[in-house]
């Protein structure tokens, strides 16, 4: 299993131990902002949310001297703030300028994203590029070599067309794509090694938008070296497309055991919040059993049995609840991310999956009788009723993460009455 270059070079954590059968023991989620750096305020202000969503590492676009000038000051603002996530800054056709000319830049950065194709041409792409190597050499940084099929390098790849071109046994224009990209990553990795950096240093990405070009080119990648490797696609899209597509691509490689770190780079609806994607990579993570990261709840599809939008309307409350709450009871509550929730909408699975779940309400479907059980790890404590009941579920959550979680917790949930009433709310 590869290591991943930041928990080598920034002293992250690994979460968890081992593998899960052939999965990764731990996968780190990143994020990119979508703000102006030389807007110093607005990235700090993206780059905490995003941290508190859960994103582990969070990249930033390096483009002007006037983004590169602001680094340093985002860096310290955020640390004010207790926020320690590192910084990647993403470094495109001025790279070698910016690094030489803004050593707090060069320094406040974690981590340094170079793509092979925009680093430079002829001549100057080797001398650009191992000016920006030396740079991470001296700082003591990590380097991702990125390589995008969108942005490959032009010589390389005319190049590599012509002698497939002679050969007796060329390849397709899709597999050759495939190749180039491949060979860029791993030529360019193996510079920056005899230029003097470690092969820790080193994350490679080579990003499509297509799910099959991705996983084969990252299974041939896999193949060939041992570099930490970064998932993602290049472009995913909008909406549900984007997540089913990211989904589909990681999940596979992430089955076999590749990948170290991942992106699910979401192309935001308007006035979406940027910290959408942090969470989908998280649900791809958590549903795989990698990793865990904040309780999640099952909740049934509904059907006739449940005309009432109630159980979805709570399920929506208690998840957002619980994702709001992360924050603090990570710090607090160690293990909480484990605890599983059901709430369900009728009489047929509802009491089965909640006997399964940590905690889980069964609330009633039509024509039921307008009481809700809770289960508490397998056993019915409570049975809830009138219209109050969303708000002593959420208590009696609240009341489990306390006395389970936390060292020394008295609260007992099992201690409660066995039915509590509850008054009408006017």
């Amino acid at each position: 299993m590869r290591r991943n270059s930041l928990q080598v070079m920034i002293g992250h954590v690994p979460v968890g131990g081992g593998l899960v059968g052939s999965l990764p023991a731990s996968v780190v989620v990143q994020s990119m902002t979508n703000t102006d750096t030389a807007d110093a305020q607005s990235t700090i202000q993206q780059v905490f949310e995003l941290w508190q969503a859960g994103s582990e590492v969070v990249r930033i676009t390096v483009n002007s001297p006037e983004a590169a000038a602001q680094v340093s000051n985002i860096r310290s603002g955020l640390d004010a703030l207790g926020c320690n996530v590192p910084l990647v800054g993403d470094f495109h056709y001025n790279g070698h300028k910016l690094l030489a000319a803004y050593p707090d830049c060069a320094q406040a950065l974690a981590k340094y994203r170079i793509n092979p194709g925009n680093v430079g041409k002829g001549s100057k792409r080797d001398e650009q590029f191992a000016s920006m190597i030396e740079a991470a050499i001296q700082y003591q940084k990590s380097v991702r070599i990125g390589v995008n099929w969108g942005s490959l390098d032009q010589a390389k790849m005319a190049q590599m067309m012509d002698d497939n071109g002679k050969s007796a046994n060329p390849m397709s224009s899709d597999e050759l794509m495939r190749e180039a990209l491949i060979q860029s990553a791993l030529e360019s990795a193996q510079q920056a090694v005899d230029i003097g950096l470690q092969p820790n240093q080193i994350i490679i990405s080579c990003k499509v938008s297509n799910v099959q070009d991705l996983v084969s080119v990252y299974r041939e990648l896999a193949k060939r070296c041992e570099y930490a490797l970064h998932l993602g696609l290049t472009e995913a899209g909008m909406g549900s497309k984007g997540i089913v597509a990211s989904t589909a691509a990681l999940s596979l490689l992430l089955q076999e055991g590749i990948g170290d770190t991942i992106r699910v780079s979401l192309t935001p609806e308007p006035n979406e919040s940027r910290t959408k994607e942090v969470i989908v990579a998280q649900e791809i993570l958590q549903t795989m059993g990698i990793r865990s990261f904040t309780p999640l709840v099952t909740a049934c599809p509904g059907c006739g049995r449940t005309t009432s939008t109630y159980f979805q309307e709570l399920a929506m409350q208690i998840q957002s609840y619980l994702r709001t709450q992360m924050p603090v009871w990570r710090k607090s509550y160690p293990g909480v991310e484990n605890m599983s929730v059901a709430v369900m909408g009728c009489v047929v699975n509802g009491p089965g999956e909640s006997k399964l779940a940590n905690i889980g309400i069964s609330l009633p479907g039509t024509g039921e009788t307008p009481v809700a059980p809770v289960f508490v790890d397998g056993q019915k404590t409570v049975t809830l009723k009138g219209d109050n009941i969303a708000q002593e579920f959420q208590a009696i959550v609240e009341s489990y993460v306390q006395s389970n979680y936390a060292e020394g917790g008295k609260l007992r949930v099992a201690s409660l009455p066995k039915t509590i009433p509850i008054q009408a709310v006017n």
